[in-house]
């Protein structure tokens, strides 16, 4: 049986917080949707970042400074680890393990098309290699 790829197995309906959006607004999003990081988007769909609830918290929160005047830009920092669509589902694994974290921005080309999960990764393989990278993440964290 062939590997899934990241496109078989995605969140296609991935919403972004956009650069010139504040941090009010992005909390906003993040509790209407249940999630605790949003990517940050430009105008032209390409990814700048991602941004965390633990972001919004330490970044701006802890140091004092109003969410509702700083922009998801502004925390956008390059760099950020994204996974190919036709990479496959292995390759989600060892990128998560390697850089732990446990969504990635799924990207085509510069284009963000998805965010996959550790969840999406498994309901799509086998139990032990989804456990050891929860592990994995889970010791350093």
């Amino acid at each position: 049986m062939a590997m899934p790829t990241v496109r078989d197995i995605m969140t296609s309906d991935v919403s972004c917080i956009r650069e010139q959006d504040d941090l009010r607004t992005a909390a906003r999003r993040m509790a209407e949707l249940g999630v605790g990081s949003l990517p940050i988007c430009g105008d032209d769909n390409r990814l700048r970042g991602m941004l965390t609830d633990r972001d919004i918290v330490v970044k701006v929160l802890a140091q004092g400074r109003d969410p509702g005047s700083v922009t998801a830009g502004e925390l956008a920092q390059g760099g950020t680890v994204t996974i190919g669509a036709d990479d496959d589902a292995a390759e989600v694994l060892r990128t998560m393990g390697r850089h732990q974290v446990r969504r990635l921005p799924v990207v085509d080309g510069t284009e963000l098309v998805g965010i996959v999960a550790v969840a999406d990764v498994a309901r799509s393989l086998p139990d032990r290699p989804v456990g050891d990278l929860i592990e994995a993440i889970s010791e350093r964290a």
